[in-house]
């Protein structure tokens, strides 16, 4: 995948660097340090199409296929699936761009479910269009 290829019907939506900070004494970066980047990238997503303040209620089916290791490039793509009456479903995909080769594999995915939330912190509607 070049640097411009997308997933299809998805969205780039977050792109980070992995740090030593982040990672494990053998390099690899730990899981919840990308489902967090995944789930930075759909709040990011949900808040533009809800118009507003979001949080996440469910994370279903995260699989981790291969490890992001220090210096690679994560890139976190997204695709609303479903808008409900007050929650948005999105597909989330992250991508590694390996630090010293530039290749691109499709390192974790799952599905994310987000509830748009009024000023006083209870759900409300997301505008179906």
């Amino acid at each position: 995948m070049s640097e411009s290829n997308t997933p299809p019907g998805m969205e780039l939506t977050l792109r980070t660097l992995a740090m030593p900070a982040d990672a494990n004494p053998s390099g690899d970066i730990f899981g919840g340090w990308v489902m967090s980047q995944m789930d930075l990238a759909a709040a990011v997503r949900a808040d533009e199409r809800a118009k507003g303040r979001t949080a996440t209620v469910a994370v279903h089916e995260i699989v981790f296929l291969k490890p992001v290791k220090i210096g690679d490039t994560l890139c976190v793509y997204t695709a609303i699936e479903k808008v409900g009456r007050t929650s948005i479903t999105l597909r989330v995909e992250a991508w590694a761009r390996r630090h010293f080769d530039h290749t691109r594999e499709m390192v974790t995915e799952a599905t994310f479910v987000m509830v748009a939330l009024g000023a006083d912190g209870k759900p409300r509607s997301v505008d179906p269009a």
